[in-house]
């Protein structure tokens, strides 16, 4: 789930925007701790809510794509969260820590996003320390875009080829 809809927000709504992804994730494990902190919340283990509030942003920025579920049913991707919430009832599942997700993408979005266009101030804005953090020229492959460079599709096909004999 991370990897399709992550990297879709990335290419997508995110594309060239490294420190803004950056500041949705970590606004959101920010979130979700102080959320679990209450006891109504409680919650040991947010990987499935971070990855519930990925799903949550991604189904407000493309609402209106279609998803299968199982391969049974076809709905438009905002519902996917709620369909996601209700397939966990069906099967049994606990629900706080996806509700826990959907709170903090919901939270994100709103202040991002729906607040500004009502035309009230982003109270969320980037950082600047995320900007420049983003901005330095980074070796590994997890830089930012502006860091790495175009590589050709022979690149992309070349694997490890052992280590490199030293002089």
């Amino acid at each position: 789930m991370i990897a399709r809809y992550g990297v879709q927000l990335e290419k997508g709504p995110f594309d060239r925007r490294t420190a803004d992804f950056l500041w949705m994730m970590i606004f959101g494990s920010i979130t979700l701790l102080v959320l679990s902190i209450i006891p109504i919340f409680q919650s040991y283990f947010l990987g499935i809510s971070l990855v519930f509030m990925l799903v949550y942003v991604w189904s407000r920025e493309f609402p209106n794509a279609n998803i299968n579920i199982y391969g049974l049913v076809t709905l438009k991707a905002f519902y996917l969260p709620w369909a996601m919430l209700a397939l966990d009832v069906i099967f049994g599942s606990p629900i706080m820590q996806d509700l826990l997700g959907i709170i903090a993408g919901h939270l994100y979005y709103f202040l991002t996003v729906l607040h500004p266009l009502a035309g009230g101030k982003n109270i969320l804005k980037t950082p600047k320390w995320t900007e420049t953090g983003c901005k330095m020229e980074d070796r590994s492959s997890a830089g930012c875009p502006h860091s790495n460079p175009k590589r050709t599709r022979k690149e992309y096909r070349r694997g490890f080829q052992g280590k490199v004999p030293s002089a």
